[in-house]
């Protein structure tokens, strides 16, 4: 029987604005590329042809960690450009560690929401970024 250890939450760390962020409860990101099939003679394409590329994301911070953002930022987050860096794996566990550069971060929407009950405050700040990379 064969059993690997996969990654897990616990091996997440995420640096923004150069600082180590603790209090992130999620991130995500992906990269998209414009496809379409090329159709000339029959009814079968030719080939595929490729356009311009997109990387966005968003990632889910706790109050405080919004609010030292927004100073490392200059005041508000909507007017700034940062990398983020994104590593997991744990290598004293035998993992391999990986690491994704997020270059030219910029938020698109800074929106809070309080409900009655609520413990803590989590704001989820959707991005665009200019590329990603893997170090």
């Amino acid at each position: 029987m064969f059993n690997s250890r996969e990654y897990e939450w616990a091996d997440i760390s995420v640096v923004l604005a150069g600082r180590p962020v603790t209090g992130f409860r999620a991130v995500k990101y992906s990269a998209k590329q414009e496809k379409e099939a090329l159709h000339a003679k029959g009814s079968k394409p030719h080939a595929i042809q490729h356009g311009n590329k997109t990387y966005e994301g968003s990632v889910s911070l706790l109050q405080s960690e919004y609010e030292a953002l927004a100073q490392a930022c200059g005041g508000d987050v909507l007017d700034a450009s940062v990398d983020m860096v994104v590593s997991y794996g744990n290598p004293s566990k035998g993992d391999t560690v990986v690491t994704d550069i997020l270059v030219g971060v910029e938020f698109t929407e800074d929106n809070t929401e309080w409900k009655q009950g609520d413990k803590f405050q989590e704001k989820e700040l959707p991005f665009i970024c200019l590329d990603r990379k893997k170090a």
